[in-house]
Formats: structure tokens, C-alpha cells, sequence
């Protein structure tokens, strides 16, 4: 267990610093397109999502659900401690990430009308001409992935999380230079080539960079590899049949994604878009990375270890410990997101109304920020059981969801609000797909979960929350509110959130040492793991 704390700290660290960054990164991108009623920031977010997505579906299914089992197993159970089998491996990777490159780039067309095909002329043409630019992160993020989950599966966990830090330094550089030339440019109508490629090219630079960084730390994964094309005897059925549930997991996640942006497209030029939506999620996501992330990734190679040995008690044990964990951390975070929302979203808005705005998405998404942080560990106790065909059903009924709820918030909501709708859809399919998958996976492995206790703990992380939420919107009023200096510009913003997250998390704390929550140690050690001299 210190070696997973001692892990856990180093991934969260490099996480916390990445998201900083990140956070950062899309302030300047803000600076540089605005965020709501901004044509060109949705064709920018249209064009950029699309290898984001891609990435985002290999790291969390194929690679993250597959490829750290598979590893595992060799290194465990083959004479080179799974030098053969990873050099295999990486050589097929790379060969079909460079061909789903070319296929995509050429796609590119089709691809920005499926996702941008309510934006005006000037919004597509603009969306298609940043994709060709975005689109070859395509092969750098399947790179940095697959290269990332072998260092992890070897148990080396710092480059995977600190080397995006490269990605937002760069960003950041570059977007930074597209202010100075050509200031605030929200109209797709008024984009030059050189603006295209400055934006377009930084995105990608970055990605670039990000995923070679990481070779320079294959050495202490303790894997001689080298290119081998001789992919038979790896077991590619076996690997097949696992990745093809996972494959149309993808796909049924990539339609419904799609569906989403193309309908909240309609409101491009008169509210809160795509752009919107995801800089709300980046909002949504920051604690699901540094918490969730950091403290699952070595759980996850420990779940695989102690499938591997067959101890199914000591499965369940784990998720039960780390449903904890990632509980007494994510309930406190959430109540102080929904205290300071409006602070929070200040930062990435260019005026209080847009601050508004912007918070109403991303109070939608915080409704499933529970459920998603728990549904980690019960995904991939899953991958590491080797079933990837249960979390496709599971996540085809959460798609089937986030599809109809898009649809009726198309039907029904007027525009500028349409995008908390769709947000709000996505959350409540979310928590039904939670539901749906503590169930599966009960009768997945014939015996209870053993998350009773961990439940009445979340209860408990819950009873102390709401008191400390009440006392940062307390804190909140007192700072004038949405109207007030609270919102008043990216500064008072920054330091407003500081004040009312603080405020919050001292009374959360507070509250669990009254109810005695021993979970309250556990976070105690966690963060003086990052105190100097620890």
C-alpha cells in the first residue's frame, strides 16, 4: 500500500501541474476566441475535438482496458519479462495509428459535417481548415497512450502524468503570440492562413511534443523493444475479441458525441456552444483527474495483478478501498465547485454574463460528478477481469440516453440554453449508467461487492458536505455575488474561488472529525505525501 500512495502521489502532482496549466492553456485560448457567442472558438473546438476524442476512447478503452492486463501477464509469465510481447505490440500499434491518421485526414471533411453541420458556411469552412492542421495529433495522441499504458503497466507512473505539461507550455506560447498579432477574434468570418496555421499549428506542436518526451524514459521501464512485424503467437484473437467490444464502445460514444455537437451547434452565434460545453467539462474533469485518475491508475495495476493470481476477495477489497478514497476527496471538491461556480467559470469567460452563462453548463455536468468518479474503479475491475463486452452494453444504454435527452433539449429548450441542456442530459445518463454497471458487475464476478461500508461513507462525506457548501455560498454573497467583485474580472475570480474552496473544504474537514470519519486519515496522509521533505 505505500508503494500505491508513494505512486498515487507522483501521478497526482504531474496531474495537478498538467490541469494548472491546462487551465491556464485555455484562459489564454479564451483570451484568444472568446467562449460564448464565438463562431470561431466552436469550429476551433469542433476541429480540435476530433483527435481529442479519439484520444480520450483509446487511453480510457482499447489501451487503458487491454493493453495493462496483457502486459501484466507477460511480464509475469514470459522468460524476457514481456520484451517480445510489447515490441510486438507497440510495432502494431503504431502501424494502425498511422493508418486511422491518414483515413482520418482525408475524412476530414465528412468528419467536421458530422459534428459541425449546423454552424454557418464561415464556421465549417473554418472548422475543416483548422482539422487538416488538428488531425495528425491524431497519430501522437494514440503514441503518447500507448507508450504511456506500457510504462504504467511496468509501474513507472510519472512521464504518463507530467508529460503534457510540455502540451499547455507550448499552447500557452502560442496562443499568447496569436493575441499579440491579431487580438480578440470571435467571427469565423475574419481568419487569414497565417492565423489558421499559428492556431492550428500550436495545437499539434504541442501534442507532438507531449508524446516524444516520454521515450526518453523507456529505459526504466526494463523492456528491451524493437520494431517486430511478426505479430502471430501474441495472441491478437484473444486481444481482438477484447478490443472489438471495446471498438463499439467507441463507436456507439463517438454517435452520440456527435449528436451533441452537431445540435448544440445551432447555438454557435447567440449563446453557450461547443466551446462552451467544453471548457466546462475541463472545469468538470480537473478534480476526475487529479483525484480520480491519480489514485486509480496504480489501483488498476494492482486489480490486474490480483486477477492475474486469481483472488477475487482481494478484487473487491480494492475497489471498496478506493471507492473510499476517491469519496472523502470527491464529495469535499464538489461542494466547493458548486460554492464558487460562478468565480470558477469568471476565469475562462470574458465578462460576468458570460461567467453565468458558462456556469449553468458546468452546474449540469457536476449533477454526475459522483457517480463518473465511482464508476471508475468498477470499469476497470471489469477490464481487469478481462470483459470488455459488459462495459459496452452498459455504456450503449448511457449513449442511447445522452442521444434522447440531446434531442428533447433540441426540441424543447430555446438556444441559449440549450447546451445546459444537453449537459444536464449527459449527467443523467451518466448516473443510470453508474447504476447500471454496479449491477453487471455483481453478477460478473457471483458474489456481493462488498461496498456496503464504503456507501455508508459516502453518506457521511455527504452529511458533512452540505453544511461546508452552505458556508462557501455564504462566503460567496458576502462577496457580492454574481453582480459583485466576486465576477468582476479573471483576478477577483481567481482569488474569490481560492477563498470559497477554502473556506469550504475547512468545514467539510471539520464536519468529518465530528462524525469521525476515519477516511479523514487516509486523505490526511495522501496530502502529506506532497508537503516538502515527505
Amino acid at each position: 500500500m505505500a508503494s500505491l500512495g508513494r505512486s498515487s502521489a507522483l501521478i497526482s502532482a504531474g496531474t495537478m501541474v498538467s490541469r494548472i496549466t491546462g487551465l491556464i492553456r485555455n484562459m489564454v485560448l479564451v483570451g484568444a476566441l472568446g467562449v460564448v457567442g464565438s463562431s470561431a472558438a466552436n469550429s476551433f473546438a469542433v476541429a480540435n475535438q476530433l483527435p481529442n476524442s479519439i484520444f480520450a476512447l483509446i487511453s480510457s478503452g482499447l489501451l487503458a482496458g487491454i493493453i495493462v492486463p496483457q502486459i501484466v501477464k507477460a511480464v509475469r509469465t514470459h522468460a524476457d519479462q514481456g520484451s517480445a510481447f510489447v515490441s510486438k505490440l507497440l510495432t502494431l500499434g503504431v502501424v494502425v495509428l498511422g493508418a486511422v491518421t491518414v483515413v482520418a485526414i482525408v475524412a476530414a471533411p465528412l468528419l467536421v459535417l458530422i459534428y459541425g453541420g449546423k454552424f454557418s458556411p464561415e464556421g465549417r469552412a473554418l472548422a475543416l481548415a483548422l482539422a487538416y492542421w488538428c488531425l495528425p495529433q491524431l497519430f501522437f495522441y494514440g503514441l503518447y497512450a500507448l507508450v504511456g499504458e506500457v510504462l504504467n503497466a511496468r509501474r513507472v507512473f510519472g512521464p504518463f502524468a507530467w508529460s503534457p505539461i510540455i502540451n499547455n507550455i507550448v499552447s500557452i506560447i502560442g496562443f499568447g503570440a496569436f493575441i499579440w498579432l491579431f487580438g480578440l477574434t470571435r467571427s469565423a468570418r475574419d481568419w487569414t492562413p497565417g492565423m489558421i496555421a499559428l492556431m492550428g499549428g500550436t495545437a499539434t506542436l504541442g501534442i507532438v511534443l507531449q508524446a516524444l518526451v516520454l521515450l526518453l524514459f523507456w529505459r526504466r521501464a526494463g523492456l528491451h523493444v524493437r520494431p517486430d512485424f511478426r505479430w502471430r503467437g501474441i495472441g491478437l484473437r484473444h486481444i481482438g475479441r477484447l478490443a472489438g467490444w471495446t471498438f463499439l464502445m467507441v463507436v456507439v460514444s463517438q454517435i452520440a458525441g456527435a449528436v451533441q455537437a452537431n445540435l448544440v451547434g445551432s447555438a454557435s452565434d447567440v449563446g453557450a456552444a461547443q466551446f462552451a460545453i467544453q471548457t466546462a467539462w475541463l472545469l468538470f474533469m480537473l478534480p476526475f483527474s487529479i483525484i480520480v485518475i491519480s489514485l486509480g491508475t496504480p489501483y488498476y495495476t494492482q486489480l490486474s495483478e490480483h486477477v492475474a493470481e486469481g483472488r477475487t476477495d482481494a478484487v473487491t477489497a480494492d475497489l471498496a478501498s478506493l471507492t473510499r478514497t476517491i469519496g472523502v476527496f470527491m464529495v469535499g471538491i464538489l461542494g466547493a465547485m458548486i460554492a464558487a461556480i460562478v468565480p470558477l467559470s469568471r476565469l475562462f469567460a470574458n465578462d460576468a454574463d458570460e461567467a453565468v452563462a458558462l456556469a449553468w453548463v458546468l452546474a449540469a455536468f457536476l449533477v454526475a460528478l459522483l457517480p463518473l468518479s465511482f464508476q471508475f474503479g468498477i470499469q476497470r475491475t471489469f477490464y481487469a477481469l478481462g470483459d470488455t463486452r459488459t462495459p459496452f452494453l452498459y455504456t450503449t444504454v448511457q449513449a442511447v440516453l445522452v442521444i434522447v435527452t440531446a434531442v428533447i433539449a433540441f426540441v424543447a429548450l430555446p438556444l441559449p440554453w440549450l447546451a445546459v441542456g444537453i449537459a444536464l442530459g449527459q449527467s443523467l445518463a451518466n448516473i443510470i449508467q453508474f447504476a447500471l454497471a454496479v449491477v453487471l458487475l455483481r453478477r460478473r464476478i457471483a458474489r456481493p461487492l462488498g461496498l456496503g461500508a464504503a456507501a455508508r461513507a459516502v453518506v457521511r462525506f455527504v452529511i458533512a458536505a452540505v453544511p461546508a457548501t452552505a458556508a462557501g455560498w455564504l462566503t460567496f454573497e458576502l462577496l457580492g455575488g454574481a453582480a459583485g467583485w466576486a465576477a468582476s474580472d479573471r483576478l477577483a475570480g481567481f482569488l474569490s474561488a481560492a477563498l470559497i474552496g477554502l473556506v469550504t473544504l475547512i468545514v467539510y474537514t471539520a464536519f468529518l472529525a465530528l462524525l469521525r470519519a476515519p477516511e479523514l486519515r487516509t486523505a490526511v496522509r495522501t496530502v502529506r505525501r506532497f508537503l516538502p521533505g515527505r
